[in-house]
């Protein structure tokens, strides 16, 4: 276990917070109640940080016609839908909720090509609103595998998340299972599949990076 990159600006704003509320309690000379209350208090603040920045070593073996699960979370979609974005058609849709508990590193879920990558601003409904998908703060991703399979991949920003990170861009070769972005707090991720991927998941099943297999093709 390592704590990711994305957090040290976070972590670094939380210990100043509990080095500040700290030393006025000490100065003012504040009752032993409010002390133990602002201790316990720094610590859930220091805890909390430190475990939803957390990132987990992943070792993973690459299998060609399987869609690894992009994050940690529940899923909370499987339907088929119109997907107009890039491919126009017809897509089988899974949806992954990411609650501020779940390890937020977002993960390929396939090896190959980026043949699309779009970011869009947007709003910040909460990430199990319908509209989420399309008017939030939000990455495209297409990858091609070597078969010429395409998935589409988002990352969708929530009522707390208001910092999507990406590694990727168009024209970069990416290995199934290695990270591709970071959402920071409450989030979601939508898979786009071909029609005819046979889905290896259940709605709420609770999932996990780079290990659950989603589907096959």
């Amino acid at each position: 276990m390592k704590f990711h990159k994305e957090g040290y600006t976070t972590l670094a704003i939380a210990i100043l917070i509990i080095f500040i509320i700290n030393a006025v309690a000490d100065y003012y000379d504040a009752s032993q109640y409010v002390k133990w209350f602002i201790y316990a208090l720094s610590a859930f603040l220091f805890i909390t940080v430190v475990q939803f920045f957390r990132s987990p070593k992943k070792v993973v073996s690459p299998q060609d016609g399987t869609i690894l699960c992009p994050a940690d979370g529940k899923v909370v979609v499987i339907e088929e839908t119109e997907e107009n974005e890039y491919f126009h058609d017809r897509r089988i849709q899974v949806s992954i909720f990411m609650s501020p508990v779940n390890v937020h590193v977002n993960r390929n879920p396939i090896s190959g090509l980026v043949t699309f990558f779009k970011y869009h601003p947007g709003k910040f409904l909460v990430a199990w609103h319908p509209k989420s998908s399309t008017d939030n703060e939000r990455t495209t991703v297409v990858v091609k595998d070597k078969e010429g399979r395409e998935v589409l991949f988002r990352q969708i920003a929530g009522a707390l998340a208001r910092r999507i990170v990406w590694y990727v861009k168009e024209n970069d070769q990416v290995v199934q299972g290695t990270e591709f972005g970071f959402i920071k707090f409450g989030s979601r991720v939508d898979l786009f599949l071909p029609l005819g991927t046979e889905i290896n998941v259940n709605i709420g099943d609770k999932v996990t990076g780079a290990k659950t297999i989603i589907g096959k093709f």
